[in-house]
């Protein structure tokens, strides 16, 4: 029979992070998110506990766990605050796994032991100024001159690209021309202060205010050789991978920030009182609440069937992408039903509910719009393209 209870060590894992969240995130985190200052401490905090590590070998510096690992602690992460989720998913299946994934022997004992501590964070530097969901337009070239890759173009919405802890960027370029006339594009690693790489100012957003994104440029950067990740022309391929992989995360976060919705309104709910009666006990608030639980469940289910399909080595496009739009659709419904039961104070940014509502959007267009994702599940359904 089917099983979702949780293994002793990823139920661990959970109730570690979910308490880290609650002591250590939820007190602080409205204050920087108001600043819109990225939280080191917390970070760092992340790293010593072996948080960017999770889905890393041992061998590798990592804590020897798997993908599904990482979504937990992403979930309960988001439960309290998306920006810290969303620099932590970012850090592992945007910027750790394709060194894991597709880097060489050398590439991986120079990256991953301080990619999986939290040391550095590495960022992935795919989308475009002149195109988002289409990838395949990629206008950033990379062409080989001796020993040396010379970049030139530029990236945009790339988080985690301008910390100070940033460490590098993985960036498609196109790199040739392929037999049939198409785009030749790679993937190539660029280490954070490499000469003609410049990290933008830093872009003012509607959400996650907390986290870190910029528009990249490069002008006659030039790298070894040597930092070209994974075989030469694969790019386009790797890059469709770690998005695959990661919108099982980014599912992971949709279901974290639906269900804060839902904590947040319990606690309410049984606070606040309207005509001699705590709301709790009228009936449209708890059909509401009800609608909001069913959200947040059906979604985590479905980024937990994505998840053991990955694990096992079978195929989870389909699944994956509906995993990302379940739980971006849960998010914003529940985002929206939160803050109408909190009445003013949910438009109110001091509050988590004011700050959830910021940030369940981009859920709908980070890492695939949901466009994308009904085009994918189309396709795996067997209709035309």
């Amino acid at each position: 029979m089917v099983d979702h209870r949780l293994s002793e060590e990823h139920e661990a894992l959970r109730e570690s992070v979910q308490t880290f969240a609650r002591k250590e995130v939820a007190p602080v985190i409205g204050d920087y998110y108001e600043r819109e200052e990225f939280p080191y401490p917390l970070v760092q905090t992340m790293g010593r506990m072996g948080l960017f590590g999770l889905p890393v070998p041992e061998e590798h510096g990592g804590m020897g766990g798997d993908y599904f690992a990482l979504c937990l602690a992403l979930e309960e992460l988001a439960r309290v605050d998306s920006s810290v989720a969303i620099t932590l998913e970012a850090g592992v299946s945007l910027g750790v796994m394709p060194i894991y994934r597709f880097g060489d022997d050398e590439q991986r004992r120079t990256w991953l032991p301080r990619l999986a501590a939290g040391e550095i964070l590495g960022a992935f530097g795919l989308t475009e100024p002149g195109g988002g969901s289409d990838a395949g337009s990629t206008r950033t070239t990379a062409v080989l001159d001796g020993d040396q890759w010379v970049i030139n173009g530029s990236k945009a919405f790339i988080t985690n690209s301008g910390t100070d802890l940033t460490g590098l960027v993985t960036v498609t370029a196109v790199t040739g021309q392929k037999p049939n006339g198409g785009k030749e594009i790679s993937t190539i690693i660029v280490p954070a202060g490499t000469p003609g790489f410049t990290v933008a100012k830093k872009y003012s957003k509607v959400g996650w205010n907390a986290s870190d994104t910029h528009a990249l440029s490069f002008d006659d950067c030039r790298v070894p050789a040597a930092n070209l990740l994974g075989e030469r022309g694969r790019g386009y391929a790797q890059f469709l991978a770690t998005l695959t992989e990661g919108r099982v995360a980014i599912a992971a976060v949709g279901v974290g920030l639906a269900q804060g919705c839902v904590d947040e309104c319990l606690r309410y709910l049984g606070e606040r009182e309207a005509f001699g009666r705590k709301i709790g006990e009228y009936q449209a608030m708890q059909f509401k609440v009800a609608d909001m639980e069913l959200r947040a469940h059906t979604a985590r289910l479905a980024y937990y069937d994505a998840a053991s399909r990955m694990l096992r080595g079978e195929p989870y496009k389909k699944q994956a992408a509906i995993a990302k739009l379940a739980s971006s659709n849960a998010a914003m419904d529940n985002a929206r039903d939160a803050t109408q039961i909190f009445g003013g104070y949910g438009f109110m940014n001091e509050t988590p509910v004011g700050r959830f509502y910021r940030d369940a959007k981009i859920l709908e267009i980070g890492e695939g719009t949901s466009e994308v994702q009904r085009m994918l599940i189309a396709r795996e359904l067997g209709l035309p393209a």
